[in-house]
């Protein structure tokens, strides 16, 4: 088997994976951009406009333009902060923190579906191969980042 045939399949499951669970979560009635921006903001209650763009590495107006979608579905809600009137803190409503938990499920669902046929030591060879993976990976970005 040639190295690039394993790429490929690589980057075949990565798509798919992530077609899987788009699918799955468009029934939610949240897009995966403005899904992620929910999904941290479970985790990071009260953040900012500014936290939630420098956490995605994308432009404040495109983290306004979710915020406002979302606002306006209602799963989130932006409140002035006290001490600075200049921001707002954006924090999850009742039906944004659903939406979380519904996700939740469809994320843990799906997981154990990928690998229902897999045996505990077929999982513990792959990590063992996706440790190794990442260690080339991360060794390729230091060299990188040295020049």
């Amino acid at each position: 088997m040639e190295i690039m045939e394993l790429d490929i399949k690589f980057r075949e499951l990565h798509r798919l994976h992530r077609r899987a669970m788009e699918m799955r979560l468009n029934k939610t009635g949240v897009y995966r951009a403005q899904h992620q921006i929910l999904m941290y903001l479970s985790d990071h209650p009260q953040s900012s406009q500014i936290q939630i763009a420098e956490r995605f590495k994308i432009s404040s107006s495109a983290v306004a333009t979710s915020l406002k979608k979302l606002e306006k579905g209602g799963y989130l809600e932006r409140v002035v902060d006290m001490e600075d009137n200049r921001f707002h803190k954006v924090s999850l409503t009742e039906k944004g923190r659903q939406v979380v938990e519904n996700s939740h499920e469809i994320f843990q669902q799906t997981i154990r579906e990928m690998y229902q046929n897999l045996s505990a030591s077929d999982m513990e060879q792959m990590m063992s191969f996706y440790e190794k993976l990442e260690e080339n990976l991360k060794r390729i970005c230091q060299e990188e980042q040295e020049k």
